[in-house]
């Protein structure tokens, strides 16, 4: 299964919008949160695609959560914004409470700069910004999971 994640999309809906539609054959889109307004159009606009977000810091007055569970397989993925977890400040709490409730792959957003981890049998991953990145190109994540394992990437825009 494929998994297209992206984050920090702060109201370009249409940087959402041309990802979904390089990816017309996936059906699973995760948003890891500032951007609900975005998520809400590319909800519109693609009726048929399952798309999952959590609120960030900027979904001023959201109603929606915090964090997120999606499983798949048998695997189990957290995906949250990552500024209640402290990801500025380091992943050791967002790794601590993914293994708490058993995840094997955490999704955050927040820092607005892409990362790939495998740590002690847990996959992270930070797709970026797809608008304002911190330290590199815009970009946005693929995750894929198989019957032989896990990948994550990163892809520039």
């Amino acid at each position: 299964m494929r998994i297209v994640v992206f984050s920090d999309s702060h109201n370009d809906y249409y940087a959402l919008k041309n990802i979904v539609l390089t990816h017309k054959s996936t059906n699973c889109f995760l948003h890891l949160g500032d951007g609900e307004r975005d998520v809400d159009d590319l909800r519109n606009a693609f009726p048929n695609k399952a798309i999952y977000h959590v609120r960030g810091n900027c979904d001023w007055a959201s109603q929606s959560p915090e964090n997120g569970i999606l499983e798949c397989g048998d695997k189990r993925i957290l995906y949250t914004h990552g500024h209640l977890h402290a990801v500025k400040f380091g992943l050791e709490a967002l790794k601590l409470y993914a293994l708490k409730i058993g995840a094997d792959i955490a999704l955050y957003g927040h820092t607005h700069q892409a990362y790939t981890e495998y740590d002690n049998g847990l996959y992270v991953m930070n797709p970026g910004s797809v608008t304002s990145p911190r330290g590199g190109a815009p970009s946005y994540g693929i995750l894929d999971i198989t019957g032989a394992g896990v990948v994550l990437n990163v892809v520039k825009l």
